[in-house]
């Protein structure tokens, strides 16, 4: 089997490091693009083809198992778990999933990066609805580029922190906000979203019921790592 070729588009920052060492302790080897931030070669048509958020580090890798076909990796913790997950085999420097320490401790800090990065990325698609004018992401009709999307957008209560937005986490992007309403009223939309149970919007609503479904979360969680360690002891 040949080689894969991993493209890394960096500049000397602590997220494109996090990359380079990544790709270093993995012993992969790769091309590397110095993004020219000065000629603002992060917002290029064709590097937004690779990041649609026009920041680095990405990559970009042609892997046999994938029939050639280039996969676009953007954003530097995705990027991290994408070569891992991929490539880190032997857990040199991750942990199989599942394991007790695969699953990581309550961390305020790790929480407030996730809502800062959810925030700027909700400013995303609000800028670019505000700017294309259109009722959709692309165009003026229902697409899949929605539906994906879609799901995410509407656990902005959970995502955002929603005990500081009692009315709506999405007041301050309201092109977002009026989106995410539209997609509300359509008819497939409704009919799909509470598949195989009741829509996760309903429940991030009501406290009592958001509290015990974090709760069956952390016991299913913390069961599986108990049992992937006493599996690890059994096979010592």
């Amino acid at each position: 089997m040949s080689s894969p070729t991993i493209t890394l588009y960096t500049r000397q920052t602590p997220n494109g490091i996090k990359i380079s060492v990544t790709l270093a302790e993995l012993d992969l080897q790769y091309n590397v693009y110095n993004i020219n931030p000065h000629t603002q070669e992060q917002k290029s048509p064709w590097f937004l083809d690779i990041n649609p958020n026009g920041r680095i580090p990405a990559i970009t890798d042609t892997h046999p198992d994938d029939d050639g076909k280039e996969i676009r990796v953007f954003e530097s913790g995705s990027i991290m778990q994408y070569l891992v997950e991929r490539y880190d085999t032997e857990y040199r420097i991750s942990y199989p999933r599942g394991s007790r320490e695969y699953c990581t401790e309550h961390s305020p800090y790790a929480i407030q990066r996730y809502q800062d990065e959810t925030r700027r990325l909700y400013g995303v698609l609000d800028k670019h609805l505000h700017d294309a004018g259109t009722d959709y992401l692309v165009g003026n009709k229902c697409t899949i580029a929605d539906i994906a999307t879609w799901p995410w957008v509407t656990l902005a209560r959970w995502s955002l922190g929603g005990e500081h937005h009692p009315v709506s986490p999405l007041d301050e992007f309201p092109a977002l906000k009026e989106w995410e309403e539209r997609m509300f009223k359509r008819e497939g939309v409704e009919k799909g979203r509470h598949v195989p149970e009741p829509h996760q919007r309903e429940i991030l609503r009501d406290p009592v019921k958001m509290e015990a479904f974090e709760e069956r979360g952390r016991e299913f969680y913390k069961k599986t790592a108990d049992e992937k360690e006493a599996t690890a002891k059994a096979n010592e």
